[in-house]
């Protein structure tokens, strides 16, 4: 049989190329994303191992326990086997460039501890140029982001750490392997009194305690040794340990799902033009299948025969989609993991087992998978019917159809609607609407082109008749080309409404949340600096300011409570923000509490009783500092302002400042928002006023639509290689009747138009059933949300419609092409094969 199934593919090859490369697509997007995503693993092992050379064995908190002080580092220190003990220390600081800019993204810029040995040498930041920090005022930086930043050794450069802009001396230069230069950030190390100082967890603590073996001890052996003399909190983690968790991070798992998803979306759009074609083909084949059953082939045996070559054309697929995924794992080092630093991801291993195998076991397995049903159907026809130039198929094959689609777009429909806001009934819903929407489709085309047919005929005469006959003539090809065209519309519709709805929703939530006319908000993983609204208050134009900070209490009665502290002065009368107030009086807030009239209702508060608890710490445990105030307010107001109002005496250190909220005078607002600019002067900053804090919660999405339109572009590619493919073969397939047509009159402009106007009309079909599907699934995963705006932006989805014509006209350009080219003679005496 194997000679057999060679020669048969050999000889349709041309036909097989669409498909093959379509799988080819899939292959590449499984292999790259499991070669992308082991570099990764095998790029963090190594950046462990590189960032910290001198780690053996690492004592830290284990579960909620405290971290380690300073008398546990010198008992460490002390134990036998130990080499050194050093107490580790890491926070927020952001460099600043000479033209005031961040150097590098905020969420990878970072300070440490500069730990010098008997040499003055830290084994972590081993110096290219000058020397380490002594003092305060002096820092050092890694190389990378000095180039970067334009500043030299001796310069006074600008740092912010802890929400304050500082001028420091730059002392020296460094190389450094470390996770912040590798996701283009910058690494600042500060002496140990300063970085203790800034970034200890708690009064003479450090993050952790990294060990180094003396010769002669494993890492395993001192990790036991260790764990025997520590404190109930902290636990002792080998080196091996350390490596292995940096290998299997949860955010790079989760990646590397997204990415396995997004190929298995292509490989399943596939699924219908590996089908499709099978199917053409089985049907052009039916006389040579008749004859092999007639000289003694079982169906047993013509079924294996298809089978065999699906496996022969998806393993071709898969051994070319290999290769190509290849270059996809390092396009997608290039898209998502630009190293700045010397350590990024690991070197591609592309004799990786996993990898290999999957793609082999997908480009075979799923290639053959997809043509099971048309090959069953061509093994189920009789030898006598095969012999048949036309197997029609039967109506009543085309009625089941259409109820059984009916029912299951039903059934999807009622899910739909049943699983507003819940992703898991949402999951299943969307695949069982198009599901039931694809089994509809030759309905669609049949009532489609029957509308069509008039306004189509005025406009291109014979050939729109023509076109329109040719998509309604074989329902199933037609519901396999076009349902491609859905499945990816329809996932680009869904992600396009649900983005839009969400961004219209955090837009008008975010200007609704602003109480007042400013708000000073830091970027991500910065702070504000404790001074900030005193220097704001300075301003000119300024009615009122107040720092908001966040407090967490445990009550007396077991219950929690969230409360903002604000200046109350600037609170009081209505200074900052517009509050209502029900009962009481805002301006006895520095001496009590005031609570929201929700939070009043839920406990039973009036204006006079006391609220009793503890504060809680950041580790969210009650510490020493009591709450005993009495309620002397109860207001509605924003979200910012709320639940609960307290005085900032009333919060231990005054707490963190999430925000500044600034009041302008009438009139001054836009130039109170530039003076405070000026006067701050700190890049971690960001000043706005309403219609800037909605545009920037609305922009918040942009990023993520175009990453998700990039990962879908290739289900798009897919598509249109169906649409392409099923034109191509229907040329093959009425190559007579083309032949005909040009003898009775029919031009070759003529021939192209008609097949155009096919493809178009497939295309755009499956696209309007798409967005229908897709609009619908945006929606659902929206509505479901407390307050949300539904914005279905129709600009976008026409266009997705105009963009699915436009795959139509240019998939149909080749197979066109071909069919105009066919000699009259030949397609007439049938001699096109």
């Amino acid at each position: 049989m194997l000679p057999t199934v060679v020669r048969s593919v050999l000889r349709d090859l041309r036909r097989f190329v669409l498909p093959a490369l379509a799988v080819l697509i899939g292959v590449a997007c499984v292999s790259g994303s499991l070669l992308y995503t082991q570099s990764l693993a095998r790029g963090a092992a190594r950046l462990q191992q590189a960032s910290r050379p001198d780690v053996s064995v690492e004592v830290r908190p284990a579960g909620d326990g405290a971290p380690p002080g300073e008398a546990v580092r010198q008992r460490l220190a002390s134990l036998p086997g130990v080499a050194s003990a050093r107490g580790t220390l890491r926070g927020r600081a952001f460099l600043v460039a000479r033209d005031g800019t961040l150097v590098g993204p905020p969420s990878a810029d970072v300070g440490v501890g500069f730990v010098p040995d008997g040499h003055g040498a830290d084994p972590r930041c081993p110096m290219t140029e000058g020397r380490g920090p002594h003092g305060p005022g002096e820092v050092a930086v890694d190389r990378l982001a000095a180039r970067r930043a334009g500043h030299r050794v001796g310069d006074r450069v600008r740092i912010v750490v802890a929400g304050e802009v500082r001028a420091v001396r730059l002392t020296g230069v460094f190389t450094v392997y470390d996770p912040a230069t590798t996701a283009a950030g910058t690494v600042t190390a500060f002496d140990m009194r300063t970085a203790r100082a800034l970034f200890a967890p708690a009064p003479g603590r450090y993050a952790s305690v990294t060990l180094t073996t003396a010769p002669g001890t494993s890492s395993a052996a001192l990790a036991k040794r260790v764990a025997r003399v520590l404190p109930h909190g902290l636990e002792a983690v080998t080196r091996a340990r350390l490596d292995a968790e940096a290998a299997a991070a949860p955010d790079r798992k989760k990646l590397g799902t997204l990415l396995l998803l997004f190929a298995g979306i292509a490989l399943f759009v596939s699924a219908f033009l590996v089908s499709n074609t099978f199917t053409m083909l089985s049907t052009a084949r039916a006389r040579e299948h008749a004859l092999l059953r007639a000289v003694g082939a079982s169906r047993g045996q013509v079924l294996r025969t298809v089978l065999a070559e699906a496996a022969l054309v998806g393993a071709g697929a898969a051994v070319a989609g290999y290769a190509l995924g290849v270059g996809v794992a390092a396009a997608l080092a290039a898209l998502f993991g630009p190293a700045a630093g010397p350590a990024g991801a690991a070197p591609l291993d592309v004799l990786s087992p996993l990898p290999l195998l999957a793609a082999l076991g997908v480009g075979v397995g799923f290639t053959t998978a997809a043509a099971y049903v048309p090959a069953l159907r061509a093994s189920a026809v009789a030898p006598v019917a095969a012999l048949r130039t036309d197997v029609p198929v039967p109506a009543v094959a085309q009625g089941r159809r259409g109820l059984l689609g009916l029912a299951v777009t039903v059934a999807g429909a009622l899910l739909l609607a049943a699983g507003e806001g819940d992703l898991a009934v949402l999951s299943l819903a969307t695949p069982v609407l198009l599901v039931g929407l694809i089994l509809l489709i030759p309905q669609f085309a049949r009532a489609v082109t029957h509308v069509l047919r008039a306004p189509v005929r005025r406009l291109a005469g014979a050939r729109g008749t023509l076109a329109l006959a040719n998509a309604r003539r074989n329902p199933r090809r037609t519901a396999a080309t076009a349902g491609a065209v859905t499945v990816c519309v329809a996932l680009v519709s869904a992600v396009t409404v649900a983005l839009s709805s969400l961004s219209a929703t955090a837009g008008r939530e975010a200007v609704a949340a602003l109480p007042t006319d400013l708000r000073i908000s830091a970027v991500d993983f910065a702070e504000i600096g404790a001074g900030t609204a005193g220097r704001v208050a300075r301003l000119p134009h300024v009615t009122a300011v107040s720092a908001v900070r966040e407090a967490g209490f445990r009550l007396s009665d077991g219950g929690d409570l969230w409360a903002v502290a604000v200046d109350p002065v600037a609170v009081g009368r209505g200074r900052l923000a517009d509050l209502t107030v029900r009962s009481g009086d805002l301006d006895g807030l520095s001496h009590g509490i005031a609570v929201t009239r929700k939070l009043a209702a839920e406990h039973g508060w009036r204006v006079g009783d006391r609220v009793t608890g503890e504060e809680l710490s950041d580790a969210g445990v009650p510490d020493s500092r009591a709450l005993d105030r009495e309620v002397v307010a109860v207001y509605d107001g924003p979200e910012a302002l709320g639940p609960a109002l307290l005085p900032e005496s009333a919060v231990a250190g005054g707490g963190a400042v999430i925000s500044v909220l600034v009041r302008a005078e009438p009139g001054h607002t836009t130039d109170l928002k530039k003076e405070i600019r000026r006067a701050l002067r700190n890049p971690v900053l960001v000043v706005q006023d309403r219609a800037d804090v909605g545009r920037d919660a609305e922009r918040g999405f942009g990023s993520l639509l175009s990453v998700l339109y990039a990962m879908l572009s290739v289900t798009a590619a897919v598509a249109a290689l169906g649409v392409a493919n099923t034109m191509g073969m229907a040329v093959f397939e009425r190559a007579r009747e083309i032949g005909l047509l040009r003898a009775v009159g029919l031009d070759r402009a003529g021939v192209r138009s008609m097949l155009r106007l096919e493809s178009v009309v497939v295309s755009a079909l499956g696209a309007g059933l798409g967005i229908v599907a897709g609009g619908a699934a945006g929606v659902a995963a929206v509505a479901g949300q407390a307050g949300a705006v539904i914005s279905v932006p129709w600009t976008s989805l026409v266009a997705l419609l105009v963009g699915a014509s436009v795959v139509g006209v240019l998939a149909a350009l080749g197979p066109a092409a071909r069919a105009s080219a066919i000699p009259v003679p030949r397609a007439v005496g049938g001699e096109v094969g």
